[in-house]
């Protein structure tokens, strides 16, 4: 079984990850962090390496997610393939680091990936609102998340909206704003209570 966790830069992903994987036993699958061929270019001409960039990640997490297909364990992913495309590739298209010819090409590929692949058993989307992003990202403090702008933040919340709206998977949405799930037990607790309902039908 395949459980994905999505949500924005900041929504408590990777920490429901880990807490879900310790409660449920299951294996959790993070995201790669690997030498990057890219990534030094990348930074110094956005423009003119965005598109290999993104086939890159994209080649990367398609390889997770046919492992995760592959595998006889229940997994749990910290992001997946589907959030790579649909929000951050078609983030970089629209600020125009991608052109529409590149992005189609990238959609194809894609869409053929995915014909041999399918959607999660079940997606965690952790809904949350910039506020609380911001206090999340501020709270952790981590040195390359400071230059994230309210801007960047606010597109990428919209492209989650929109593609969440048209998600055609089962899917559950938990609102992250009023939750603090690494502290509060009964935080946690809740969140267990739905997936369980969802997963097996106890409730």
């Amino acid at each position: 079984m395949h459980i994905g966790i999505a949500g924005n830069i900041g929504s408590g992903k990777t920490t429901l990850t880990r807490m879900l994987a310790g409660h449920y036993g299951w294996t959790p699958k993070y995201e790669a962090v690997t030498y990057n061929p890219y990534i030094e270019d990348y930074y110094k001409d956005i423009h003119r390496w965005s598109f290999n960039l993104e086939v890159y990640f994209l080649t990367k997490r398609f390889k997770d997610v046919l492992e995760i297909s592959r595998s006889g364990e229940t997994v749990i992913q910290d992001r997946t393939i589907l959030e790579g495309v649909h929000i951050f590739a078609a983030n970089n298209r629209d600020m125009g680091n991608i052109s529409e010819r590149d992005f189609s090409t990238y959609m194809e590929l894609f869409e053929l990936m995915m014909s041999l692949v399918k959607l999660p058993d079940l997606l965690i989307y952790l809904k949350s609102s910039i506020p609380h992003l911001v206090g999340q990202i501020q709270k952790r403090g981590r040195e390359y998340e400071k230059g994230i702008s309210i801007e960047y933040l606010t597109g990428l919340n919209e492209k989650y909206e929109q593609w969440i709206s048209g998600y055609r998977g089962e899917i559950l949405t938990i609102d992250a704003d009023n939750l603090d799930f690494e502290n509060r037990p009964e935080d946690f607790s809740l969140i267990t209570d739905m997936i369980d309902a969802r997963l097996y039908g106890l409730f």
